[in-house]
């Protein structure tokens, strides 16, 4: 049997906004080669972290829906909780 994960469906969607961030990142290097203004460099640093936080959102999202849903209905819905509830903590630091 083969595993599933739970964003298997957003999995297209997801590759293409990683291929996006890959081509911001490397922006990113060029213009610090470039010697670009330094806020400039700043807002794409900003715009690649939002792009991040976006794309785990998502995955975290299906997590929730499949996942998390799951084990609480058919196993050990309390540990699914804590261990969701111990990532969002991780994720929404500043």
């Amino acid at each position: 049997m083969v595993k599933r994960t739970s964003y298997a469906d957003n999995k297209p969607a997801l590759l293409l906004r990683l291929r996006k961030m890959e081509g911001q990142a490397r922006g990113l290097q060029q213009m610090i080669e470039d010697d670009r203004y330094c806020l400039d460099v700043v807002q794409q640093i900003n715009a690649l972290t939002a792009a991040a936080r976006e794309v785990a959102l998502i995955v975290l999202e299906d997590h929730l829906r499949a996942c998390v849903s799951e084990a609480v209905k058919e196993t050990d819905g309390e540990a699914a909780i804590k261990e969701m509830m111990s990532v969002l903590r991780k994720t929404l630091r500043p």
